[in-house]
């Protein structure tokens, strides 16, 4: 739908706004500070509707300016992606468009593995919902609990997974080089 369209229909839906809220011209004119002249040209499409006018009509009628407008209705904003898992591992994708910086709930289950550091471009944060999870990055190895974030450059060897005492489940954001986060985790106790 083109703007001339859209604008052509504003109107129509003024003049249908109130009159079922039984609000005359002279009525919604002294609730809005713009003219019975004014309004009636807005309403027969005489005269284009401004924001500068839309904005008193839609707060006298107390109704969103998007209704007046008839702008699309938002759609579902909930991410309905498919789960993922690799090997044991489950992912769940918080994210829709590829590309860019990419967010995960990911679900390790409880199993010892033996560390197999890689790399690869990018940054990622991790941040733990609940269990432990074991990182290792470069020469540290650390255990994070819940509550616990940590960032690293890919390009340095890691490897991340559970510590074997339990399941562990955590927020992975994973960006392309210099999209970074800015938290710290702390050294697990030894």
């Amino acid at each position: 739908m083109s703007t001339d369209d859209v604008l052509a229909d504003v109107g129509p839906r003024l003049r249908r706004l109130r009159k079922e809220r039984e609000v005359t011209l002279a009525a919604l004119s002294e609730a809005t500070g713009i003219s019975v002249s004014t309004l009636s040209r807005l309403e027969s499409g005489l005269r284009k509707p401004s924001l500068e006018l839309l904005l008193p009509i839609a707060q006298a009628h107390q109704v969103p300016l998007d209704e007046l407008v008839g702008a699309p209705p938002v759609g579902d904003p909930r991410v309905r992606a498919k789960p993922i898992v690799r090997q044991g591992r489950t992912m769940y994708p918080l994210t829709r468009q590829p590309g860019g910086l990419q967010a995960y709930k990911v679900v390790e289950p409880q199993r010892a593995m033996e560390p197999d550091p890689r790399t690869h471009e990018g940054y990622e944060w991790l941040y733990v919902l609940s269990g432990r999870l074991r990182l290792v990055l470069g020469q540290h190895d650390v255990v994070l609990s819940a509550g616990e974030a940590a960032e690293f450059d890919t390009r340095v060897p890691h490897w991340f997974g559970s510590t074997g005492e339990g399941p562990v489940e955590f927020l992975s954001l994973f960006g392309p080089q210099g999209e970074r986060m800015h938290v710290r985790a702390r050294p697990a106790r030894t």
